[in-house]
């Protein structure tokens, strides 16, 4: 888990509204899924005509999750946050609706979690692709550790856009309950 970003999913709905309904169970392909509330929404890239001979990976062996990317954790932080905003407002625009927000998308390297509060903060959380929905572990983050050690914590900065949340009671709760899941025993 990142040290500074919390995170918590939802679990996509399994209908799309109109005469055809859409199973998330039937996507076949993990990339560059994106799961709204109403449905699922499959962007991807079509093959070009002149394929190169490019070599693809056999086994999910050869992948590795944990290999630094080479950019500071502010740089990614910018990108995450850059990467969720695109893909707000384009569900928003697909949807027709203003109030539309996803619960998480899918790529072949990660899947990534989506939170937001009334209030405006956002939770999010990158786990392997093959995870379940965990929208309810980043509310539970939101309404166990989140309010006791920040909100109910009168030194606690709540402008943490700059510096991000640097409280290490809420680290150490978040990190215990995020443990304690099953994708992770």
């Amino acid at each position: 888990m990142l040290s500074d970003v919390s995170q918590l999913v939802e679990s996509p709905k399994s209908s799309v509204e109109g005469p055809a309904k859409v199973q998330p169970n039937n996507v076949t392909s993990p990339r560059n899924t994106l799961s709204s509330s109403t449905g699922l929404v499959i962007a991807y890239n079509e093959p070009s005509a002149h394929p190169k001979n490019v070599p693809v990976p056999q086994s999910k062996d050869n992948h590795q999750p944990d290999k630094p990317t080479g950019l500071p954790f502010d740089e990614e932080a910018k990108l995450v946050y850059g990467v969720l905003l695109s893909l707000r407002h384009m569900v928003q625009k697909l949807s027709g609706r203003t109030d539309e927000a996803f619960s998480s998308y899918t790529t072949a390297a990660y899947k990534l979690h989506y939170f937001e509060t009334m209030s405006g903060y956002k939770f999010i959380m990158l786990t392997d692709p093959s995870a379940d929905a965990l929208r309810f572990i980043l509310r539970q983050i939101y309404t166990g550790p989140f309010i006791e050690h920040v909100v109910r914590n009168p030194l606690s900065e709540l402008d943490s856009r700059s510096r991000g949340i640097d409280n290490p009671h809420f680290r150490a709760a978040t990190d215990k309950l995020v443990q304690n899941l099953s994708i992770f025993a």
